[in-house]
Parts: C-alpha cells; structure tokens; sequence
C-alpha cells in the first residue's frame, strides 16, 4: 500500500527524472519481460501519495489532462561524499523549501499529442487564493496544495495531477539509463553548479546532468572569451526542455537495448517521486511515450524584466495569453518553440 502524507512532511523532487522514468517503465513492457514488469509494477505501489496536493486538483476537463511538474531545491540524502555536495550542500544548507522547477505536460485525449511548458522560477504571482505576492517558487513552501491552487488561480489552467522527484533521485535515474548526451556547439561551463561541457556532444552523468538542469549562469567561450547568457531563468527553461528530451530518448533506447535496466532505474527514482493519489503511474507513462521518440512541443511563457522592494522578478508579457490559453484548454495551439 503506498503512502499516505501530508506536503509539509514530504522531501521534494526534480521532474525531468520522473518523466524519463516512467517512459522506461512502458519501454520495458513493450520488450516483453514479463518477471521484471511485475517487480517494476511493485515499486509503483511504493510511490508516495500527496493527499493535500490532490485536495486542491480541478475535476476532470473534456478532452485535455494538465499533469504540475514539480522539482525541489530540497538536498534530502545528499552525502558529503557526492562530487557535487560542495556546489550543492545539505539540508541545513538551504533554508525553507522552495520548488526549483515548475513545468506543465499537456495531454491531447483526442490525439495523444503532448505539449510542455515551463515556468520561470521568479515569477511573480499571487500565493494561493490570498492577497499575497511572492515569486512563484515560494508557493511550495507553504504546502503542495497552495502551490496548486497558485498555479489554477493566476494561470487559469486546471491542473489535474502532480508529480515531484528529488535531486537524488534525479541523479541516480540519470545513472541508471548511462547517462543522457547534450550537444552544445562551444566550450560551456556554470562556476556556481559545476557544469562544463566541451565542444560537441558530452554524455552527462547524473552529477553533470543535474549541474546542467540547475544552471542559471550558464557560460560559453567564444572567441576565447567566456560569455555568460544573460537570460538567467530564461534560457534554464530552454535548457531543460532540452533536456528532457534528450533523456526521454536516452531512456527508451537504453530499455530497447537492455530490458533489464528498468530495474535499476526505478531503484534510483521511486521512492523520490510524490504523486497525487489518483494518478496512475502506468497509464501516464503510456501517455508519455511519443515524447520519448520526439512528438512533444515545448513552449516558454513571454515574460519580462521588473524590480519589487530590490528584488528582480519576471512578469507575464501580452505574448504569454495564447500559450496560456492552449494550456488551459480555451484556444488553439500557438507555434511551438524551435532548434536548441
């Protein structure tokens, strides 16, 4: 029987994993061995379920799911021993918990087609159903279902289910499926997570690929000078969009190769995923597939520059209502995002 728990209590997760994850996992089935479904679907029942999270979902929506993407700055299990626990730290390390990335997956009933949206982490919005304001990231902090209800309320998107995975476990699916290659045209680094990258495509490991997830300063040395993109939140959402593509593939192909590799991967990742209670693991997976081989649009939300009390912040743009409006099932899709 899978857990019952209550947000404030829960350690946060990283979504990029969890998508890849249960591609793996409908890979597996398709190869056909059946002994290792059984003991996959046996971790599945382990996941934890988020009862203040599902609390706060919409009712069901004709012919469209909006499944809330969420991954934390949470360092539960992190080992003084990781490579990266310098660039990283403990618990103690980082103060209140904060949700590091937000996206959206879009699901068409009719076509099965899927869409992805991110959103920035310092937007700023209203928290909850209250009067006050805070950068989006925050909402967390005060509950999974008032991160909810923050998301409906100032998007006027319903969300139906919610999925979360830790850096840990972000790290060791990464490792479990060998690894997921990014190609970039020119020597890139980030100082702050300890990311580099030479020229060409660089196969991450789970410490690379988690340094290149949480990259925000994201440099690259052209004409042997080092120039750091300047879109600091920005251009992390493309870059992760990026990635999950990259990893969805690197994660059916791994599968296809060597059925047994789901066993491991879901080791490293089922006890860091929190769901919704009414989600089916299974089914969303299926869901997911043809993003593994590519069919999935990603689109960003049009924001801009602003400055509160000191602090710098994003705002919505006029050009996010159409991406918004798709998502939220009142409008057409506009033209998805393209290239790198």
């Amino acid at each position: 029987m899978a857990q019952k728990i209550k947000s404030p209590k829960r350690k946060a997760p990283n979504k990029s994993a969890l998508v890849a994850a249960l591609v793996v996992f409908v890979s597996l089935s398709v190869a056909g061995a059946r002994q290792i479904v059984s003991a996959t679907n046996q971790q599945l029942d382990t996941v934890q379920r988020d009862l203040e999270a599902t609390s706060a979902l919409s009712a069901p929506s004709a012919g469209f799911e909006n499944y809330l993407l969420v991954g934390s700055d949470s360092r539960d299990g992190a080992d003084p021993n990781d490579p990266d626990f310098a660039t990283m730290g403990n618990e103690g390390d980082v103060s209140g918990r904060r949700s590091d990335t937000l996206m959206v997956f879009h699901y068409d009933q009719a076509t099965g087609a899927g869409a992805l949206l991110s959103f920035p982490r310092d937007l700023w919005v209203r928290i909850g159903d209250g009067e006050n304001t805070a950068r989006i990231n925050t909402a967390y902090q005060e509950g999974s279902d008032v991160l909810v209800r923050t998301m409906q309320a100032n998007f006027n998107i319903p969300i139906h289910h919610y999925l979360e995975i830790n850096f840990q476990g972000f790290k060791g699916l990464v490792d479990a499926i060998g690894g997921v290659q990014i190609c970039v045209q020119f020597p890139s680094r980030d100082k702050k997570t300890g990311l580099y990258m030479t020229p060409g495509c660089n196969t991450l490991d789970g410490v690379e690929a988690l340094a290149f997830a949480r990259s925000r300063y994201f440099e690259t040395k052209i004409d042997n000078e080092w120039k750091i993109d300047g879109s600091s939140d920005i251009g992390r959402g493309k870059r992760q969009r990026k990635f999950i593509a990259a990893m969805l593939n690197s994660g059916l192909t791994r599968v296809l190769s060597n059925p047994f590799t789901v066993a491991s991967a879901f080791d490293g990742v089922t006890g860091a995923i929190i769901t919704d209670s009414n989600l089916d693991l299974a089914e969303f997976a299926k869901k997911m597939r043809p993003a593994a081989k590519g069919d999935i649009s990603r689109f960003s939300l049009d924001v801009y520059s602003d400055t509160i009390a000191g602090n710098s912040i994003l705002k919505l743009g006029e050009g996010s209502a159409a991406v918004l409006a798709f998502f939220g099932g009142l409008g057409p899709a506009p033209e998805p995002e393209v290239g790198d």
